[in-house]
């Protein structure tokens, strides 16, 4: 007999503005079913940035906070000094976190801001129409690189995970991707750990989660997902970096 998935309590019973294929709605959902497993729904405070998820707060049944482009963790820092009993955690995309906002992400994990990060990572800006973002990979073509990305011209793709590692306030870093059923469990796996150890006082953890953006990748849902496994993971390897 086929086992039963339980609704997660803290995932609101709605429906979603996201487009068919896109990663998101599944991330909120092991987001969620983390937090009730940990047990942790009624101290957790989750904060959104602009971006596809910046409405994350009409999907989990718990406490949000938005934040303005790029100054998520600035705000998760407020929140967590002011609140320590807390677990707070920042839902970020590639051009949040790695672009507007790399000030704010650099200077948040060299303090070693005990703070739990997922990084959604799908290589383009997916709010504002497909631009190129700092992720984006070599010859993928956008809105503003319909040629592809040059290096020459645009720079090679940002890997700020790697980058972060360097830094000692960072205790644990992992790559993960939602491009099928074995990976996605390990995702969820990297979003438990960044959570117990805040909760046990580690520090600064970051999950950085390759995910799909079909209609800006001009692909279908399952070849999006082949697109990850096949291409994206070459330039952004999965596994723990530190």
């Amino acid at each position: 007999m086929d086992k039963i998935y339980a609704h997660p309590k803290s995932l609101r019973d709605v429906s979603t503005h996201y487009c068919p294929g896109c990663g998101h709605g599944l991330a909120h959902r092991l987001i969620t079913e983390v937090v009730d497993e940990l047990g942790i729904r009624e101290k957790v405070i989750g904060v959104a940035p602009v971006g596809c998820a910046v409405v994350a707060y009409e999907y989990w049944d718990f406490d949000c906070s938005e934040a303005a482009h790029g100054r998520a963790l600035a705000v998760a820092t407020g929140i967590k000094r002011v609140r320590p009993e807390n677990i707070v955690f920042t839902y970020q995309g590639d051009g949040d976190l790695a672009a507007i906002g790399t000030n704010e992400t650099i200077h948040a994990a060299n303090r070693g801001e005990n703070l739990s990060v997922f990084f959604i990572n799908n290589a383009v800006y997916g709010m504002t129409g497909g631009q190129m973002a700092p992720t984006t990979l070599l010859n993928q073509k956008t809105s503003t690189t319909p040629d592809g990305r040059c290096a020459q011209l645009q720079g090679f793709p940002l890997k700020i995970s790697e980058m972060l590692a360097l830094l000692p306030g960072v205790k644990y870093i992992e790559r993960v991707s939602l491009h099928s059923p074995q990976e996605i469990i390990k995702t969820k796996k990297a979003m438990k750990k960044a959570l117990i150890n805040q909760m046990e006082g580690i520090g600064f953890s970051l999950v950085e989660i390759l995910s799909p953006c079909p209609t800006y990748w001009g692909l279908s849902p399952k070849p999006a997902l082949d697109w990850i496994k096949n291409t994206m993971v070459k330039e952004f390897p999965l596994g723990v970096i530190k």
